[in-house]
């Protein structure tokens, strides 16, 4: 029996400028999402959780809360470009051109924009990307860059910390 080993996201080598990665899975927004990272970041803006308030604001109803925007849509990047990562570096021209409300389905997608060799981690690189969120219409509802290390194949770090069992898994 072979055992096959599982890799998750991309190493250094893995990445090319100008690559572009449409991440897999899409996330709509529902109010408990917005009213739960609202209240657990202490944000007491109440365009984001009090409706009556919200309605009398150019949108009509309640905005769902930026911080969640960003985080979500990195949260749908990591699986193509920073799953090996290890730390960030950098975050420069976040923008959010567009709202998003409940109800709406984010979608990301990320454009390798550098890459170089790391002069002091020799088991890593920095990688640059671009990555938005689109909202189900196509609108473009955030976008940055962002720089990060990511290992190299290989890696000491980046071997799979699953326990070796102490009897084979066998069929019956």
């Amino acid at each position: 029996m072979a055992v096959k080993e599982t890799t998750l996201g991309r190493f250094y080598e893995d990445f090319e400028v100008g690559d572009l990665y449409r991440h897999p899975l899409g996330r709509t927004i529902i109010d408990a999402d917005n009213v739960w990272f609202t209240l657990l970041t202490m944000n007491t803006n109440p365009y984001h959780f009090d409706y009556t308030y919200a309605a009398k604001s150019e949108f009509g109803k309640p905005l769902v809360n930026s911080g969640l925007t960003v985080a979500i849509v990195l949260g749908q990047s990591v699986i193509d470009t920073s799953q090996q990562a290890f730390a960030n570096l950098g975050w420069d021209k976040i923008r959010l051109p567009n709202p998003l409300f409940v109800g709406d389905t984010l979608y990301a997608e990320s454009l390798i924009l550098e890459k170089r060799e790391s002069k002091s981690r020799p088991h890593a690189g920095i990688v640059k990307i671009k990555t938005r969120g689109l909202n189900q219409h196509g609108d473009e509802i955030v976008t940055w860059e962002r720089t990060f290390y990511v290992y190299k194949r290989g890696a000491d770090a980046t071997k799979s910390p699953f326990p070796e069992a102490k009897t084979p898994l066998e069929a019956d």
